[in-house]
């Protein structure tokens, strides 16, 4: 009996751990058929994220009473067409170019890049104050790029008011490194929003101390159909400083998601002929259609800034894609885009090579699966 009564025990007691705390494995293997067609020359792939980035990962939930709760968040990036890893960034900054002589900044051969935990990795601690949020993890300023985007930036379909050849890029962009945050909680009547403080963890002392250090904050409100929201940001390097404001919106008219978003990104160069200000906006909708959707965009992007080949370059795209529910979680989906180049671009889709304004075709075919 008394040994009837402690293993009953050591059951109850189990059974309160896992109601406080819980750790969960998921992801998303999505492969996509690419084909690209440039002036330039033509490519078909394999690749992956077609629809949803591909990914691995791993998170966890502790109740800690009170209304308080810590959390963890491991999340890495996948290459499911080959098997490889996606890559990190570690301190917010471009890898320095390859020295064949000291061999420094060796380049990651083809097969050989692991597992990293890229897409985010961070230790919380929630309350009804809020949460506070570390590690490596999305940019305020990247939410409203892919939110008020029908296609989230995943693949040929993606918002040119992020994939620009035509304009210097903040390595935050997307992700930060070494990141502290904070989110408002969520009972403000609609209102939500974030802050963060990002680092590029330079030795102190010389100009480029602060490279990929930065700050930036995200405010927005939700309601019934209606949500709208506006990020601001600043990146610190001492070749300039790029600093980025965006807004976006979106409205569920029920029989369709019409959205919308304005992105302006501006790199203060150390001397005239290096600063850049690009300005871009999108287009587009969402159309429930049975047990599928259509997607629909029309983006651009131009940069303010004049070069030896470059002269006001801009870039123009157009995309249309339906996605097919199997189930809750598989779909099939296909997309086409089209860019145009101005002013000397010669971006091109899919891996396809391109020429200075010519104008470029991309389709994708693929299957999603999330678990």
């Amino acid at each position: 009996m008394k040994k009837t009564l402690i293993a009953l025990a050591v059951l109850a007691a189990a059974g309160a751990a896992s109601a406080q705390s819980s750790v969960t494995l998921f992801g998303v293997v999505d492969a996509t058929l690419a084909i690209g067609q440039g002036d330039g020359g033509d490519k078909t792939h394999l690749t992956n994220s077609g629809y949803n980035s591909s990914r691995l990962g791993f998170r966890g939930t502790e109740d800690l009473g009170g209304g308080m709760s810590a959390s963890f968040w491991l999340e890495a990036g996948l290459n499911n067409d080959d098997g490889q890893g996606a890559a990190t960034s570690a301190t917010n900054q471009p890898v320095p170019a390859f020295n064949a002589v000291t061999g420094a900044n060796a380049p990651v051969r083809s097969g050989t890049q692991g597992l990293t935990f890229n897409r985010r990795s961070t230790v919380s601690l929630a309350g009804g104050w809020g949460e506070l949020r570390l590690g490596r993890d999305y940019t305020p300023q990247f939410w409203n790029l892919t939110v008020f985007d029908p296609f989230g930036t995943n693949g040929v379909g993606t918002t040119a008011t992020l994939n620009n050849t035509n304009a210097s890029n903040d390595p935050v962009t997307v992700r930060a490194s070494n990141s502290i945050g904070y989110f408002l909680p969520g009972n403000l009547g609609g209102f939500y929003g974030q802050a963060q403080y990002y680092m590029g963890e330079n030795v102190n002392g010389p100009a480029t101390e602060d490279d990929g250090s930065g700050m930036a904050a995200r405010l927005g409100y939700a309601s019934g159909p209606f949500n709208v929201a506006i990020a601001i940001a600043k990146t610190n390097f001492a070749s300039g400083d790029f600093n980025t404001w965006n807004i976006g919106g979106q409205w569920d008219f029920g029989v369709a998601k019409l959205m919308g978003h304005y992105n302006s990104i501006k790199f203060d160069g150390a001397t005239p002929a290096l600063a850049v200000d690009g300005k871009g906006w999108l287009i587009g909708g969402l159309i429930p259609v049975g047990a599928g959707e259509i997607r629909l965009s029309y983006s651009t992007f131009k940069a303010d800034f004049v070069t030896a080949t470059l002269n006001h370059p801009e870039v123009q795209k157009y995309a249309i894609g339906y996605v097919h529910n199997l189930s809750k979680r598989t779909a099939l989906y296909a997309t086409f885009a089209h860019l145009s180049n101005d002013g000397g671009v010669a971006q091109a889709l899919n891996g396809a090579v391109g020429a200075a304004n010519a104008s470029s075709t991309g389709y994708d075919f693929g299957i999603r699966h999330s678990f």
